[in-house]
C-alpha cells in the first residue's frame, strides 16, 4: 500500500468537486485523454505538444507528477487531499484505474475514482507529515518515516506509531525532496500551539483581542452557557454604534454544520446584532460553504486560517499577555517558482 499526495488546485478550488464526486482530480486541462501513453517520452512529448511555451525543466516536472497519477497508483492505495478551506487533510482509498471523463468540467477530466474515509485536522498530525504534505507539489508520493502505517493507524483511530526516520541517503531516494511550501508549514506550527493554549474558552479570548485590535469594544460572556453567543462587540467610543456584532466561537477540532451558523442568526435578533461572526476551530462543513454567499452580508465565517489571518494581520497590537502566550516573528523569504498544476 502506498500513500499518495493530490491536491485539488493550488487554491483548493476544485476540492469540494472532488470530494463530493468521490475522485482524485488533477488539472493541465490541455492534455486529453492520457489512457494510452506507455512510457513517459511519449508522455513528455504530448504535453510538449500541449505548452509548447513550457520550459523543459518544468515540463520534465509536470510528466513525472502526471506519470505517477495515472500508472503509478494503484488500487487500495491511500490518498492524501490538503484542504485549502479548512486546516485538515483528507484520507481516501483508491478504488479504481485512471480514467479521462469528458463530461466533467476541462480542469478536473483527469481523474482516479476514490472512496474518501476521513478527514484528519493537521493539528493530530505530526510535524514531519505535515512538512511532507506541505510539498509544492499537485501529486508525488509520501513515505518518508513510516508515514503509511502512521495514517493508516490515524484512519483506524489508533495512536500512530513513532515515525521510523530514515537515513539522509535514503531520504534523498524518496519522492518528497522537492522544495515545501514553508509558509503552510510555519502555519501548521502557529496552529498547533493555539490549539495547545488557547483551548476552550480561552480561544474566545483570543478572538475577543482581536476584534478589540480592530476597533471594536467587546463584551466577553462568562465560561458555560452562553445563550448562543461568546462574545458582543460594537462600533464606537462606547460600542453602541454599528456595526453590532454577535459572535459565537467553537474551539474543537469537529466542523461545524449549517444548523449551528442558523442558530447564531436567531440569537443576533435576540441581541439585536446586525451582523454575526461565526468562529469554527474546526472549519465548515460543506453544507456551511455552500450558504457562504447568501450570508454574505449577515455572517462572515472563520475558520483557522481566517482567524490565523486576522491574528497575524493585527499581532502588534495585540495585549502583551497574548504576545508574550503567543510568541511570533515575522520573516521575509523567496518564493520558489511553484511547480503545481495548470
Amino acid at each position: 500500500m502506498a500513500l499518495w499526495l493530490v491536491r485539488a488546485g493550488a487554491r483548493g478550488e476544485r476540492e469540494d468537486f472532488a470530494l463530493e464526486k468521490n475522485l482524485a482530480v488533477i488539472g493541465w486541462e490541455k492534455l486529453d485523454d492520457l489512457s494510452g501513453i506507455e512510457s513517459r517520452e511519449a508522455l513528455l512529448k504530448k504535453m510538449e505538444a500541449a505548452y509548447p511555451d513550457a520550459k523543459r525543466k518544468t515540463l520534465l516536472n509536470w510528466a513525472s507528477q502526471i506519470w505517477l497519477f495515472i500508472k503509478e497508483m494503484q488500487p487500495d492505495d491511500l490518498v492524501a487531499l490538503p484542504l485549502k478551506q479548512r486546516r485538515a487533510v483528507t484520507i481516501g482509498r483508491v478504488t479504481g484505474a485512471y480514467q479521462y471523463r469528458p463530461d466533467l468540467p476541462p480542469d478536473a477530466r483527469h481523474t482516479r475514482p476514490v472512496e474518501w474515509i476521513k478527514e484528519i485536522p493537521r493539528s493530530a498530525m505530526d510535524q514531519d507529515l505535515l512538512y511532507s504534505f506541505g510539498a509544492f507539489m499537485t501529486v508525488c508520493r509520501i513515505q518518508r518515516n513510516n508515514a503509511e502505517e502512521r495514517i493508516q493507524a490515524l484512519l483506524e483511530g489508533k495512536t500512530a506509531p513513532f515515525p521510523r526516520m530514515v537515513s539522509a541517503e535514503k531520504e534523498e531516494a524518496t519522492d518528497e525532496r522537492m522544495e515545501a511550501n514553508l509558509e503552510e508549514i510555519a502555519l501548521d506550527q502557529i496552529q498547533r500551539f493555539i490549539s495547545q493554549r488557547f483551548k476552550g474558552h480561552r480561544l474566545t479570548g483570543l478572538v475577543a483581542a482581536v476584534l478589540t485590535a480592530q476597533g471594536f469594544k467587546v463584551q466577553v460572556a462568562p465560561e458555560g452557557p452562553d445563550g448562543g453567543v461568546d462574545i458582543l462587540a460594537g462600533s464606537g467610543e462606547l460600542g453602541f454604534d454599528k456595526p453590532r456584532i454577535a459572535v459565537q466561537v467553537k474551539s474543537g477540532d469537529a466542523p461545524v454544520d449549517i444548523k449551528a451558523v442558523r442558530e447564531l442568526q436567531g440569537a443576533m435578533k435576540n441581541f439585536q446584532a446586525s451582523q454575526g461572526l461565526f468562529v469554527s476551530w474546526g472549519g465548515f462543513k460543506s453544507s456551511v460553504s455552500r450558504e457562504a454567499a447568501r450570508l454574505f452580508f449577515e455572517i462572515r465565517l472563520w475558520g483557522p486560517d481566517e482567524l490565523m489571518r486576522e491574528v497575524l494581520r493585527h499581532y502588534e497590537q495585540l495585549p502583551d499577555e497574548i504576545q508574550a502566550e503567543l510568541p511570533l516573528k515575522r520573516i521575509w523569504m523567496l518564493v520558489p517558482p511553484s511547480e503545481e498544476a495548470l
